[in-house]
């Protein structure tokens, strides 16, 4: 525990004053002082780009350490012109029938630059996953691009949108997808669609199957269940939760095996009313029973849609349900975040912890719908006491809205960009204008005070391939020469598909951390286990990370196949 003495330190002190206290102090500890002291200071944002030309509606970041990002193509022009008078002929775009400016970008994160991508058809509200090859493969959009699959494949020396007319069964705009245990993507609801289908189409899975739950959960003239929060249980079935009502699914015999108590309260979590939602992380995975946890926070209360729209925008939800899926007899557990908030993005941090940022303090998703930006992220510790797990972080400058994202990077940073609540393309004369800067926050692990505590990895190197259940020593050093054993743990992070508040397919496994061994001079090596199968790590590329005293390395790219 901490004292008194030290819960009154002005987290502004010397950097002198903080590196001596760090020597005796956790990790836990510092950020426990911070959450006590005012004003915030930490976490730091760094901008990126003053301008990408294209709104971040939608991010995935691929293995080969770049970042896909789209926005949609019905608006009229973009920022980001195609070199050489390249263009787009849609005759079915209702904006621009030729278009010559791009509305797809690939982000270089190691030289901060980027390049345009082509996508043919609007892309507007879809989904997608990285798959086990690393391809992005995304699905759906609007319009004419709403039955379409689109591939992107990270090739060395660069690539482009490959498309493929009528690959979804039904039209899907703002539907998710989960990667499964065999390497598809199930691609669940959307706009009038009470249905789910797969993608690839094969085993004879060519249809779009009916998901009564959608029309049950399906608040008339609003929604409210639009990109359901769908995670992939260690059962191998899918916990789906859309409106304020969940259930375990069995998708492969279209089946409910439970349904779980509806969230206290009864108000919506799901699009427009967006919250968001994570799989908290998934750890003693050699147990005969492996526990599995979800935490949805955020969100609009009921009515709130409609009053948005006649422009009274009501306070956003300030809780946090966390369910143990697992359990029995499961029951939703509430917690009080420090401010409301609707249309924030929950990411999975390397160590464990979750990154709420993003979003806004009223209204709700849609059109100029919300007000009162929320520019501090917050920091979600779960394995902290109920009631001490958010610590509240340093603000940005600027609002991110509706239409904003958010992804974790390598390096432990966490890309953020997008906000834009206007129809089209809007600079000026409007509340919140169309936001093209593109920002990296870093939480307080990454902070200098903690370089002497950072691991960094010796071996193996990036791009490993390994299998399900193999044995996998990772080496590693801490620069401080002061490596507590009983501190390391190793975790995989599979890096997800950001849009709308929610990331598609996160997840986070603690492969390891019992069994170091000392090396000497601050080295050590950590022998974990890759878990046994599909249904725990789906097949496919994943970050690894070791952390230790909870601050994480850089991570290396390992894949599963």
């Amino acid at each position: 525990m901490i004292t008194n003495k030290w819960r009154i330190l002005n987290v502004r002190a010397t950097y002198f004053s903080i590196t001596m206290l760090l020597q005796t102090l956790q990790f836990a500890d510092f950020l426990f002082l911070v959450s006590q002291s005012q004003p915030i200071d930490s976490g730091r944002w760094n901008l990126l780009q003053e301008d990408i030309g294209v709104l971040p509606m939608h991010m995935q970041l691929l293995h080969s350490d770049r970042v896909v990002i789209f926005d949609r193509t019905d608006f009229g022009a973009s920022n980001l012109p195609f070199p050489d008078g390249k263009c787009r002929m849609d005759p079915n775009d209702v904006a621009l029938k030729l278009d010559c400016t791009a509305h797809s970008l690939e982000y270089d994160i190691a030289s901060n630059s980027f390049r345009p991508l082509m996508v043919q058809t609007d892309v507007w509200c879809s989904a997608g996953a990285a798959m086990s090859d690393g391809a992005l493969v995304q699905t759906g959009g609007f319009n004419d691009g709403d039955r379409r699959v689109r591939i992107f494949k990270p090739y060395p020396n660069g690539s482009d949108w490959e498309e493929i007319p009528f690959a979804l069964a039904v039209r899907r705009w703002y539907p998710t997808n989960q990667i499964l245990p065999d390497g598809r993507q199930i691609v669940i609801g959307g706009r009038r669609q009470f249905s789910y289908e797969f993608v690839p189409k094969t085993n004879g899975a060519t249809k779009a199957y009916s998901f009564p739950f959608l029309v049950e959960t399906n608040d008339p003239l609003i929604e409210n269940n639009l990109y359901p929060f769908v995670f992939l249980n260690v059962d191998g079935n899918l916990f789906v939760f859309a409106n304020n009502r969940s259930i375990l699914f069995d998708y492969a015999r279209n089946k409910v095996l439970k349904i779980f108590p509806a969230i206290p309260g009864g108000d919506p979590r799901c699009y427009p009313s967006t919250g968001s939602a994570v799989l908290l992380p998934l750890r003693n995975l050699q147990a005969a029973t492996i526990e599995a946890e979800v935490l949805v926070c955020g969100g609009a209360p009921k009515g709130a849609f409609d009053k948005a729209v006649n422009r009274i925008f009501v306070g956003a939800l300030n809780t946090c349900a966390r369910i143990k899926i697992t359990d029995p007899k499961p029951e939703w557990v509430m917690e009080t975040m420090p401010m409301g908030r609707v249309m924030g993005d929950m990411v999975l941090l390397p160590n464990g912890d979750v990154l709420i940022i993003n979003g806004a303090g009223s209204g709700t998703a849609g059109w100029d719908n919300a007000r009162d930006p929320i520019l501090n992220p917050i920091l979600y510790r779960p394995n902290d006491s109920p009631g001490s797990r958010f610590r509240l972080l340093n603000p940005s400058p600027i609002p991110r809205l509706y239409h904003s994202t958010a992804v974790l990077l390598r390096d432990g940073r966490v890309l953020v960009g997008g906000s834009n609540p206007n129809v089209y393309y809007n600079f000026t004369g409007v509340p919140f204008p169309t936001e093209l800067r593109l920002e990296a926050f870093s939480p307080p692990y990454l902070d200098p005070e903690f370089e002497n505590m950072r691991p960094k990895i010796l071996s193996p190197s990036s791009q490993t391939t390994v299998r399900h259940t193999q044995q996998l020593a990772v080496r590693f050093n801490v620069t401080g020469n002061n490596v507590s054993l009983n501190t390391v743990e190793v975790t995989m992070v599979a890096p997800p598909f950001n849009t709308h508040s929610f990331s598609m397919s996160q997840r986070l496994l603690v492969i390891g951390g019992e069994n170091v061994t000392d090396l000497g001079n601050a080295t050590c090596d950590v022998h974990v286990s890759i878990p046994g199968s599909g249904t725990i790590a789906p097949y496919g590329y994943y970050l690894l990370f070791v952390v230790h005293r909870e601050i994480p390395s850089n991570g290396i790219w390992i894949r599963i196949v």
